[in-house]
């Protein structure tokens, strides 16, 4: 594509976008389609948050460990969808970047508008957190509550911990383990995690749990309310 002299000079008004501005969702969209070679930035209360280069035990095989897990669950169930880093619009001061959400097709929270957008809170958001200081422990908590996802995961690998919230009355409670380790979805029958065994590495330890909890009567019963 060749451009016009009034396309370049539009290109250069549009300022580029910077950790720390403060911007409507319009004109972080507007500045983010100008800038391809950025892969990641939120929008939180109306302030910019773009990522630093990624580490791989950090990040890169966590989110790797979340993906498959998901991809799993997606696979057997028709009817929910998940996605890898997609912008969700859910206010006029809110555009994150989740690391991971799962979505209900039809009849859930959320819908993909016409230009290839998740808009609406999807039922359920996992971040990949570097701590408890992260604002993903905070700020986003803040804004997924109130949007109502209805669960948000939060791996904060520093710590080693591994938070699972439930949306209750208006606040996110956390979800406890059963006696076997396991915490299950209230959303999403089925959806179980192996806590130990993730923050251990043990990808095999959560895929076997996951595929027990893909074979219960509730996910069959879900599978069909879905259809």
């Amino acid at each position: 594509m060749t451009l016009t002299q009034d396309t370049i000079k539009t290109v250069q008004l549009i300022p580029p976008l910077e950790n720390g501005d403060r911007l409507t969702r319009m004109e972080f969209e507007r500045r983010y389609h100008t800038m391809p070679e950025v892969k990641k930035a939120d929008l939180i209360e109306g302030i910019v948050y773009m990522a630093s280069p990624v580490r791989i035990r950090s990040h890169g095989k966590p989110h790797a460990y979340i993906m498959t897990w998901l991809g799993f669950y997606e696979s057997a169930t028709p009817g929910v969808e998940l996605a890898d880093n997609a912008t969700v619009r859910l206010d006029a001061d809110n555009e994150p970047q989740p690391d991971a959400l799962l979505r209900i097709e039809t009849g859930g929270q959320s819908r993909i508008s016409e230009d290839d957008y998740v808009e609406g809170a999807p039922e359920l958001i996992v971040e990949i957190a570097a701590s408890s200081a992260a604002i993903d422990a905070h700020d986003k908590l803040k804004v997924y509550r109130r949007n109502q996802v209805q669960e948000y995961l939060i791996w904060r690998v520093y710590d080693g911990e591994f938070d699972w919230f439930i949306l209750k009355d208006g606040e996110y409670r956390q979800l406890e383990a059963n006696a076997e380790g396991v915490i299950c979805s209230q959303v999403f029958p089925g959806l179980g995690l192996d806590k130990s065994a993730l923050l251990t590495g043990n990808l095999a330890k959560v895929l076997e749990i996951l595929q027990q909890g893909l074979a219960s009567a509730e996910h069959q019963s879900f599978v069909e309310n879905l259809g």
